[in-house]
Parts: C-alpha cells; structure tokens; sequence
C-alpha cells in the first residue's frame, strides 16, 4: 500500500485532538473554535504571542471568513505584484494549516503530503483557501524570509555535501516530487555547488508542489499567494519575482499573486463568535 493510498485517519496519527482549549492571548476573537483542539503544537505556541505571525493569520481571516471569503472580493485588490485575471465567482472556505474552523482536515491533504513529502517532515502551508472551483495555497509573511533548505544550511544535502548513507533529494528524483514537476530550479546540484536554486526556493518550491497535486485530487484550479506586510515587500520582492519567473505553467503564473496584509484588513469583518 503507498503513502498516497493511506486513509485520512491514518494520516493524522501524529496529531491527536487535545482534551482542553489552551489560552491564547494573541488571538482576538474565535478561540473557542475546535480547529485549536488539533493544530500542530507550534502554531498553537506562537498564537499566544499578539505579534506572532500565526496569530496574523488567524487574526485577519477569521473574522472576514464567516463563514466563507469571497474571491472575487480577494482577486479586486490591487496586488503588490500579479497581474490582472478578472473576476472570478466564488466562496473560498479557509484551512488553517490544513483544517477548517471546526477541526475538519482539509479532504485529501494528507495522502497528497505522503506522496509528494514522504517519511520525512511535512511541508506547512499556512493557509488553504477551498472553493467550489479554486484552490489557493497562501504563503503568510510577518517579518521572516521566505524559508531556504535546512539540509544545505548545515552542511547536509545529499546532492553537494556527500553526507555519508544519505540517499539522494526525493525533490530532484524523477517522480511526483521532482522540482522539475512545477518550476525550472536549472540542473540538478553537483558537489560543492555555492548557491542552488533550490536552496533559495525551497519553501515555496515545495509549496507549489502540494499544491500542484492537490488540486488535481480535488479537481480545483490551483493558485499561489503570498501575503506580506507592505513594508515588508521589498526585502521578499527579488526572491519571489525569480521564483515566479521559473514557474513551468505559463496559466498558473498568471495566478501567482503577492497581497498585503493591511488591503486584507481594510475589506473589513463580518458576524464574529467570541
């Protein structure tokens, strides 16, 4: 049986509901949802802190997705970068870190995580947004960078360190994994190589991965966000314009988009439990 064959059940063994809410102090309305019953342990952590960039997340869709947010409302914001689409009709429902409000695991998310990530650790999309007929994969930004490949910046990736009984990058072996799959990262890394590509890319490499498969699994049309506050745009700005450039789907480029956080704020809340 494969990875990607595995029930949802079994794919969430490593997460079980917790038995009480925790007190989260960065979290201005919704902490009662049951969604906090079952996120992962450190977004939990860093929700207790009003600045964290978890509680961003939360704190500025939540309140403006009860219960739904409305694409077309989303696509009429003028982006930071991105280019013009049209309106497109639809009710976005938001995963946060893969589950809804009420603790419901994104459908197909964790066979898509098996097939693409493997035994090794998981790629954390901040924020899904699930319609009727799109599928968004948000990117959330506070002040941190856009994430680069842990392996390389210690000295450990299979491909240019020669890591003694490593085996090679699952991201560069043919198969649904492979990089080549969604973006041109160039030739595959040789020994010693000072900068690879995928180094520079690699959160969002692997972001466009899932995404690219679980929209096909859930027949929805895939976009790529990245959210940021406008002050932060211009230190992301040169990293995430080469990543557009290398993107293989000339109509999938054409729904990368890179919003700010307070266009998101200004569209305003609707009816908030507290």
């Amino acid at each position: 049986m494969t990875g990607f064959s595995r029930s949802l059940k079994q794919g969430q063994k490593f997460m079980q509901p917790r038995s009480t809410l925790p007190k989260l102090n960065g979290i201005l309305a919704g902490s009662e949802e049951p969604v906090f019953r079952v996120l992962p342990q450190r977004v939990v952590d860093d929700m207790k802190h009003p600045r964290s960039e978890s509680a961003l997340v939360w704190n500025s869709i939540y309140p403006r997705a009860q219960p739904t947010l409305d694409l077309a409302q989303l696509l009429s914001l003028t982006p930071l970068w991105g280019s013009s689409i049209g309106p497109i009709s639809d009710r976005l429902v938001p995963y946060y870190w893969g589950f809804d409000q009420d603790g419901r695991r994104l459908p197909n998310l964790d066979r898509v995580l098996d097939r693409i990530d493997g035994p090794g650790p998981r790629t954390e999309v901040d924020l899904f947004l699930l319609g009727e007929g799109e599928l968004i994969l948000v990117e959330a930004k506070h002040m941190a960078r856009l994430g680069k490949c842990g392996r390389f910046g210690s000295g450990r990736c299979p491909e240019i360190h020669a890591v003694p009984s490593s085996s090679s990058c699952r991201y560069w072996a043919e198969g649904p994994s492979h990089f080549a799959t969604v973006l041109d990262l160039g030739l595959k890394p040789e020994l010693d190589d000072p900068a690879p590509a995928c180094d520079s890319h690699y959160q969002l490499a692997r972001t466009a991965l899932v995404g690219n498969a679980l929209s096909r699994v859930l027949n929805r049309r895939l976009h790529l966000w990245l959210i940021v506050p406008r002050m932060r745009w211009g230190a992301l700005e040169r990293d995430w314009i080469d990543f557009s450039e290398r993107i293989s789907d000339d109509q999938l480029w054409r729904r990368l988009r890179v919003l700010a956080w307070e266009d998101i704020h200004a569209l305003g809340r609707r009816g908030i439990r507290r």
